[in-house]
Protein backbone atom coordinates (compact mmCIF):
# COMPACT_ATOMS: atom_id res chain seq x y z
CA UNK A 1 0.00 0.00 0.00
CA UNK A 2 2.87 2.12 0.73
CA UNK A 3 4.26 2.25 -2.52
CA UNK A 4 0.84 2.49 -4.56
CA UNK A 5 1.25 5.59 -2.70
CA UNK A 6 4.23 6.78 -3.19
CA UNK A 7 4.36 6.07 -6.56
CA UNK A 8 1.09 8.32 -6.84
CA UNK A 9 2.36 11.20 -4.82
CA UNK A 10 5.13 11.15 -7.15
CA UNK A 11 2.85 11.53 -10.52
CA UNK A 12 1.52 14.53 -8.23
CA UNK A 13 4.10 16.42 -7.87
CA UNK A 14 6.31 15.81 -10.98
CA UNK A 15 2.92 16.47 -13.22
CA UNK A 16 2.73 19.73 -11.38
CA UNK A 17 6.32 20.56 -11.44
CA UNK A 18 6.57 19.74 -15.37
CA UNK A 19 3.38 21.88 -15.87
CA UNK A 20 4.93 24.70 -14.28
CA UNK A 21 8.04 24.50 -16.66
CA UNK A 22 6.38 23.63 -19.69
CA UNK A 23 3.38 26.10 -19.24
CA UNK A 24 6.61 28.90 -19.40
CA UNK A 25 7.72 27.34 -22.51
CA UNK A 26 4.62 26.56 -24.25
CA UNK A 27 3.77 30.82 -23.37
CA UNK A 28 6.82 32.20 -24.79
CA UNK A 29 6.78 30.14 -27.96
CA UNK A 30 3.02 31.27 -28.42
CA UNK A 31 3.75 35.03 -28.10
CA UNK A 32 7.04 34.04 -30.36
CA UNK A 33 4.76 32.66 -32.55
CA UNK A 34 1.61 34.77 -32.89
CA UNK A 35 2.86 38.27 -32.15
CA UNK A 36 -0.16 39.45 -33.13
CA UNK A 37 -1.70 38.23 -30.07
CA UNK A 38 0.23 40.78 -28.10
CA UNK A 39 -0.30 37.98 -24.97
CA UNK A 40 3.47 39.82 -23.57
CA UNK A 41 1.70 43.26 -23.56
CA UNK A 42 -1.60 42.05 -21.68
CA UNK A 43 -1.30 42.82 -17.87
CA UNK A 44 -4.39 40.04 -17.41
CA UNK A 45 -1.85 37.29 -19.34
CA UNK A 46 0.87 38.02 -16.31
CA UNK A 47 -1.72 38.04 -13.58
CA UNK A 48 -3.29 34.95 -14.68
CA UNK A 49 -0.39 33.00 -15.90
CA UNK A 50 2.02 34.07 -12.37
CA UNK A 51 -1.36 33.19 -10.55
CA UNK A 52 -1.79 29.88 -12.42
CA UNK A 53 2.04 29.26 -11.75
CA UNK A 54 1.80 30.10 -8.51
CA UNK A 55 -0.59 27.75 -7.78
CA UNK A 56 0.87 25.09 -9.46
CA UNK A 57 3.66 25.71 -7.52
CA UNK A 58 1.64 25.37 -4.55
CA UNK A 59 0.40 21.43 -5.49
CA UNK A 60 3.82 20.88 -6.58
CA UNK A 61 5.20 21.38 -3.31
CA UNK A 62 2.26 20.06 -1.44
CA UNK A 63 2.63 16.45 -3.18
CA UNK A 64 6.43 16.76 -2.43
CA UNK A 65 6.11 17.58 0.92
CA UNK A 66 3.67 14.39 1.37
CA UNK A 67 5.74 12.30 -0.10
CA UNK A 68 8.81 13.18 2.01
CA UNK A 69 6.94 12.42 5.05
CA UNK A 70 5.57 9.29 3.97
CA UNK A 71 8.93 8.13 3.24
CA UNK A 72 10.54 9.65 6.17
CA UNK A 73 7.98 9.45 8.93
CA UNK A 74 5.66 6.35 7.35
CA UNK A 75 2.98 9.19 7.10
CA UNK A 76 1.62 11.12 4.79
CA UNK A 77 -0.44 13.40 6.82
CA UNK A 78 0.14 16.83 6.76
CA UNK A 79 1.90 18.44 9.32
CA UNK A 80 0.42 21.52 11.18
CA UNK A 81 2.42 23.94 10.41
CA UNK A 82 2.08 23.20 6.73
CA UNK A 83 -1.64 22.99 6.97
CA UNK A 84 -1.34 27.16 8.27
CA UNK A 85 0.39 27.38 5.36
CA UNK A 86 -1.63 26.65 2.68
CA UNK A 87 -4.54 28.32 5.19
CA UNK A 88 -2.81 31.36 4.22
CA UNK A 89 -1.82 30.56 0.59
CA UNK A 90 -5.61 29.63 0.43
CA UNK A 91 -6.28 33.26 1.39
CA UNK A 92 -3.94 34.83 -0.86
CA UNK A 93 -5.13 32.79 -3.73
CA UNK A 94 -8.52 34.55 -3.25
CA UNK A 95 -6.75 37.88 -3.09
CA UNK A 96 -5.04 36.93 -6.92
CA UNK A 97 -8.66 35.63 -8.18
CA UNK A 98 -10.14 39.06 -7.34
CA UNK A 99 -7.01 41.15 -8.28
CA UNK A 100 -6.48 39.74 -11.16
CA UNK A 101 -10.37 40.29 -12.55
CA UNK A 102 -9.42 43.61 -12.08
CA UNK A 103 -6.27 43.63 -14.19
CA UNK A 104 -9.36 42.30 -17.07
CA UNK A 105 -10.83 45.29 -16.70
CA UNK A 106 -7.84 47.68 -16.53
CA UNK A 107 -6.66 45.43 -20.09
CA UNK A 108 -10.18 46.48 -21.48
CA UNK A 109 -10.34 50.86 -20.33
CA UNK A 110 -6.45 50.47 -21.60
CA UNK A 111 -6.91 48.21 -25.22
CA UNK A 112 -10.62 50.33 -25.74
CA UNK A 113 -11.22 50.24 -28.29
CA UNK A 114 -8.91 47.82 -30.39
CA UNK A 115 -8.86 45.39 -28.07
CA UNK A 116 -6.39 41.86 -28.66
CA UNK A 117 -8.91 39.43 -28.63
CA UNK A 118 -6.69 36.33 -29.23
CA UNK A 119 -4.54 37.54 -26.71
CA UNK A 120 -7.07 38.45 -24.18
CA UNK A 121 -8.62 35.33 -24.76
CA UNK A 122 -5.64 32.96 -23.92
CA UNK A 123 -5.34 35.31 -21.03
CA UNK A 124 -9.46 34.44 -19.97
CA UNK A 125 -8.74 30.59 -20.55
CA UNK A 126 -5.44 30.82 -18.23
CA UNK A 127 -7.37 32.63 -15.54
CA UNK A 128 -10.01 29.96 -15.62
CA UNK A 129 -7.78 26.87 -15.39
CA UNK A 130 -6.02 28.65 -12.87
CA UNK A 131 -9.37 29.53 -10.93
CA UNK A 132 -9.99 25.47 -11.52
CA UNK A 133 -6.98 24.63 -10.26
CA UNK A 134 -7.68 26.34 -7.25
CA UNK A 135 -11.07 24.91 -6.65
CA UNK A 136 -8.98 21.65 -7.51
CA UNK A 137 -6.86 21.77 -4.72
CA UNK A 138 -8.75 23.31 -1.97
CA UNK A 139 -11.68 22.72 -2.44
CA UNK A 140 -13.42 19.38 -4.39
CA UNK A 141 -11.46 17.04 -6.43
CA UNK A 142 -12.10 18.51 -10.15
CA UNK A 143 -9.24 16.03 -12.08
CA UNK A 144 -9.99 11.62 -11.53
CA UNK A 145 -7.19 10.26 -13.66
CA UNK A 146 -6.90 6.99 -12.62
CA UNK A 147 -9.43 4.16 -11.75
CA UNK A 148 -10.04 4.72 -7.80
CA UNK A 149 -11.20 8.14 -8.58
CA UNK A 150 -13.19 7.17 -11.21
CA UNK A 151 -14.76 4.47 -9.44
CA UNK A 152 -15.42 6.26 -6.57
CA UNK A 153 -17.27 8.89 -8.97
CA UNK A 154 -19.56 6.32 -10.46
CA UNK A 155 -20.56 4.81 -6.99
CA UNK A 156 -21.55 8.00 -4.88
CA UNK A 157 -22.31 10.21 -8.08
CA UNK A 158 -20.11 12.90 -5.84
CA UNK A 159 -17.07 14.91 -6.33
CA UNK A 160 -14.34 13.84 -3.71
CA UNK A 161 -12.98 16.71 -1.06
CA UNK A 162 -9.74 18.05 -1.96
CA UNK A 163 -6.75 16.70 -0.10
CA UNK A 164 -5.79 19.86 0.80
CA UNK A 165 -9.50 20.86 2.29
CA UNK A 166 -9.41 17.48 4.15
CA UNK A 167 -5.93 18.58 5.74
CA UNK A 168 -8.20 21.71 6.94
CA UNK A 169 -10.51 19.89 8.38
CA UNK A 170 -8.40 17.57 10.34
CA UNK A 171 -6.36 20.93 11.58
CA UNK A 172 -9.76 22.58 12.99
CA UNK A 173 -10.52 18.90 14.15
CA UNK A 174 -7.13 19.01 16.49
CA UNK A 175 -7.31 22.70 17.55
CA UNK A 176 -10.92 21.94 19.07
CA UNK A 177 -9.31 19.06 21.24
Amino acid sequence: MKKKLEKRLTYLYSGELISVILFIFVSYLLNRAYPSLQLYSLYSFWVSFLFLEFLLLQGTIYWYLKLQRLRIENTSISPIRIVRQLQYFKKLNMVLIIVSIIVFAVDFVKWYPSFPLGGLSIAGFVYIFAVLEYINYFYVQLSYDNISDIKYLLKTKKLKRACISKDFKRNSYIKSI
